[in-house]
């Protein structure tokens, strides 16, 4: 059974203690999605990464280090890895790790989904759509923040953006605590010297330029 405890409040968000957090290996996924062929997006992942968040008193004056092992990338087809690993792109021999380095935290408020959950409870049944809207009771407040940092690919550094919706913080039932997130951003490879392409006859190139990345799953409180 969870254990509740105290937490703080900041903007209406329920917010971990101040401390040094460490990403969940259990509860994590570092993803990227590219075009292929101009028409279809290729999802992968990497599985071996690691993270360090340290929560400041003011949440943001906090800061995120984060190491990825590129040769743990899998897009679950053989061939398509080996040619992502290989010099055309990560290099992993050469280039064994991602870098990333939080250099500051916005705040871009509160999200909540009241209009959303009238509409839904009005689609139940005549009976609920009568209640008034102050009945409705919004999931808990979420928020969404800015985290910029510097990302190093293949040796070469640039400044990139991350858009992290906080999930909340909590203490698990083995006694931890925790919190939550989802980050989503994205990148151009070739800046990094990801330059390998094929021109396609009729138009376009084989591999698109564009990266999606998301980054979510849980931090741990460390002792």
């Amino acid at each position: 059974m969870t254990t509740a405890r105290p937490v703080r409040q900041w903007n209406g968000l329920t917010v971990p203690d101040a401390g040094t957090y460490a990403l969940d290996e259990a509860h994590k996924r570092i993803g990227f999605t590219g075009m292929h062929m101009m028409v279809s997006p290729v999802r992968g992942e990497f599985t071996r990464a690691s993270a360090t968040i340290l929560v400041g008193e003011d949440p943001l004056a906090s800061a995120v280090t984060a190491t990825i092992e590129t040769a743990s990338l899998t897009t679950h087809h053989e061939e398509r890895d080996a040619h992502l690993r290989s010099p055309d792109f990560l290099d992993v021999d050469a280039y064994p790790t991602i870098e990333f380095r939080s250099t500051s935290v916005d705040w871009h408020g509160e999200q909540q989904d009241q209009i959303l959950a009238w509409a839904r409870l009005r689609n139940r049944s005549p009976e609920r759509a009568e209640l008034s809207q102050d009945r409705v009771q919004p999931r808990a407040a979420q928020g969404r923040f800015l985290v910029h940092g510097l990302l190093t690919v293949r040796g070469v550094t640039h400044r990139t953006v991350l858009s992290m919706q906080y999930g909340g913080a909590r203490r698990d039932p083995y006694g931890r605590d925790i919190f939550g997130f989802h980050a989503a951003g994205e990148i151009d490879r070739e800046s990094y010297g990801l330059v390998w392409n094929v021109l396609l006859e009729t138009g376009g190139f084989l591999v698109g330029k564009k990266i999606g990345l998301e980054i979510a799953g849980e931090a741990i409180l460390q002792a």
